[in-house]
């Protein structure tokens, strides 16, 4: 098994790009020869990064900006990438809300889901039968670890996350043998603007250095779990715990447990 080979008329779609696992993501696949398709927000950020890899790796970077928590703005993306021939789709961009959900803004809550599940669903489904039809392919569903577990505080996030986690390992076991594989990232930690996006300042004061691994070591795994045709890959130490304890710990212990944790976040 390996990753759909480079090629200057195809492209590795990343959304999320603009930072964090996403920037890393796109990185990675530039410095393997693919030629790339940039989503995020901030075109200003995505077209600096895109020049970079541009000539860094002397690969085709383009760039497309797009609010995917908007119906309408994926709608025009997909029109803009049904003419693009689509090798590699890594579903990265996200982000969390923490608090009780009761004084949450409904209206953020509202976005997030759009977000986290229904442009990944949504991109998923439109983009599919063309990597299936290519007959090679491969795609990454960024989940979280969080997607294993009730998370009191964090409930959007995690039930966004376990939307995504079970999509993804869903669809590597119906993809076998086609060509095409998926492979779902459950990141831990990362050191990313994740935490100042979400509004949880406290987080990096919890958590000790050695439970964090980076944007760039989360990102390489998750290439090189691609490229192996790998259905999970967990990075870092601390977020193989979490993915251990997420799946197999009894709820009515982690329930309490994380509670504490989750509401001293807020």
């Amino acid at each position: 098994m390996s990753l759909p080979t480079p090629s200057s008329s195809a492209r590795a779609v990343v959304t999320g790009a603009s930072s964090g696992i996403g920037e890393a993501l796109a990185e990675s696949l530039a410095r393997r020869g693919h030629s790339l398709t940039l989503v995020a927000r901030r075109q200003d950020r995505l077209r600096a990064l895109a020049d970079r890899l541009a000539a860094q790796y002397l690969v085709t970077v383009d760039v497309e900006a797009c609010d995917l928590s908007d119906r309408a703005h994926r709608e025009a993306l997909l029109a803009k990438l049904a003419h693009v021939d689509v090798s590699i789709l890594c579903l990265n961009a996200g982000f969390a809300t923490y608090g009780g959900l009761a004084a949450l803004d409904p209206a953020r809550e509202r976005e997030q889901v759009e977000l986290n599940v229904t442009a990944v669903h949504d991109l998923t489904v439109a983009l599919l039968p063309r990597l299936l039809e290519r007959g090679s392919g491969a795609i990454l569903i960024t989940g979280s670890t969080a997607g294993n577990q009730p998370s009191p505080y964090n409930a959007t996030y995690a039930a966004t996350k376990a939307f995504a986690n079970t999509l993804a390992e869903s669809l590597h076991g119906e993809l076998a043998g086609t060509g095409v594989t998926c492979t779902l990232l459950a990141p831990g930690p990362v050191r990313t603007e994740f935490a100042e996006v979400s509004h949880l300042g406290k987080v990096e004061e919890m958590l000790p250095a050695f439970a964090w691994v980076t944007a760039g070591e989360a990102a390489e795994a998750a290439v090189r779990s691609m490229a192996s045709g790998r259905r999970r890959v967990v990075p870092g130490a601390t977020a193989k715990l979490q993915n251990i304890g997420g799946q197999h710990a009894p709820r009515s212990i982690l329930n309490p447990i994380l509670r504490k944790v989750y509401g001293g976040m807020r």
